[in-house]
């Protein structure tokens, strides 16, 4: 089945110009910003208003990391306000930035579904949502009216020393169970209540993992689908709600392709896999032995990794096409394990993941 034919939105690039190159690195960073929404509109709940007080204290929070990593590209996830978001960036030397879709709006001022948004301080030369394929959706099992929870974004970045590179955001959908509406009868006695609430739990996590990876393989399809119109590199950056290793949306990292007769085609592949940035620099020489991941979120006192960054091939040091490697990775956490309210009481929940990139000569 061919995938979905799409076409990319060219911008007016007659104004683009690339900021002078100070070193031969490229920083990429993905961040979870947790309701960037600014007062007096509610996030959720009209009770879920930031004071103008605490609204600053956010963005200067936003602000002093960004002054600290200067990241180059930066994929942002749970954007409200995204006009606010773009001055706030713009302040700090980001002349590009672009989002795709609009938050929605209930009941006059109550915001929900944000969006992702991404900032440069190199051209964005297009922008898309990446399209929801929903012939190949249905056949892997959801309804024929679904979409994304929240549309990725494809924006075609015109990097130093690379060129043009297909930059993707992406926040897949949640763990939170899937509403499922179950009957409930109040006359029920209590065993069957509690029935119904697992019953209605169960289900609705397995819906809620049933969308999420079947997300990452449409977005991986479609990524794939451009690879193979444009041959841009590829990086993919945000908040997959899940872990790469053994969850539902491990279909991003696909190695294998069975029933191929092609000898050559563990090599033919290799053009369309991602793989994950930390992987990429453990096999560097810039990794210490010790070095370890730091999980991106707690929920209670578990911690897990669910903020990533993926690259293609031009990224792996270790194939021939190569143009750069990674030569650092960095898990920004110091708000989750070690918080002062008065500095990070309303920064985000999820760490920011950076990596820098070294061109190789």
């Amino acid at each position: 089945m061919p995938l979905i034919e799409y076409q990319p939105v060219p911008l007016n690039t007659s104004a683009f110009s690339a900021p002078e190159l100070s070193s031969e690195t490229l920083k990429i960073a993905t961040f979870n910003l947790l309701n960037y929404l600014e007062p007096p509109f509610a996030f959720y709940d009209f009770e879920n208003i930031y004071s103008n007080e605490n609204w600053h204290k956010k963005q200067r929070w936003i602000r002093e990391y960004l002054k600290e990593y200067q990241p180059d590209v930066i994929g942002f996830q749970e954007v409200f306000s995204p006009e606010s978001l773009k001055e706030l960036v713009r302040l700090e030397g980001y002349d590009y930035f672009n989002v795709v879709a609009e938050p929605e709006v209930i009941d006059d001022y109550i915001y929900q579904s944000p969006v992702v948004a991404i900032a440069s301080r190199y051209p964005i030369t297009e922008i898309e949502a990446v399209p929801f394929h929903s012939e190949l959706a249905t056949t892997m099992g959801l309804s024929s009216d679904a979409q994304f929870s929240r549309p990725p974004l494809r924006a075609t970045v015109d990097l130093p020393h690379i060129g043009l590179c297909d930059c993707y955001v992406v926040h897949l959908k949640s763990k939170r169970p899937k509403d499922l509406n179950p009957a409930t009868n109040e006359k029920q006695m209590p065993v069957a209540t509690l029935l119904n609430t697992i019953q209605s739990e169960v289900a609705g996590r397995w819906a809620s993992d049933l969308q999420r990876g079947t997300e990452a393989t449409l977005l991986y399809l479609a990524m794939i689908n451009q690879r193979e119109q444009s041959n841009r590199p590829m990086v993919l950056m945000g908040d997959f709600n899940d872990t790469l290793a053994n969850g539902v949306v491990s279909q991003l990292l696909t190695q294998s392709v069975r029933n191929t007769n092609d000898n050559n085609g563990d090599i033919n592949l290799a053009k369309y896999r991602l793989k994950d940035a930390f992987d990429l620099y453990q096999r560097t020489s810039h990794c210490p032995n010790d070095f370890t991941r730091a999980p991106t979120h707690y929920f209670l006192s578990k911690g897990s990794v669910l903020d990533y960054i993926l690259l293609s091939s031009e990224f792996d040091a270790e194939h021939t096409t190569s143009l750069l490697e990674v030569c650092q990775y960095h898990t920004y956490d110091r708000h989750l394990i070690n918080p002062y309210f008065e500095r990070d009481g309303y920064s985000t929940d999820h760490a920011i993941v950076t990596i820098t990139l070294a061109f190789r000569h």
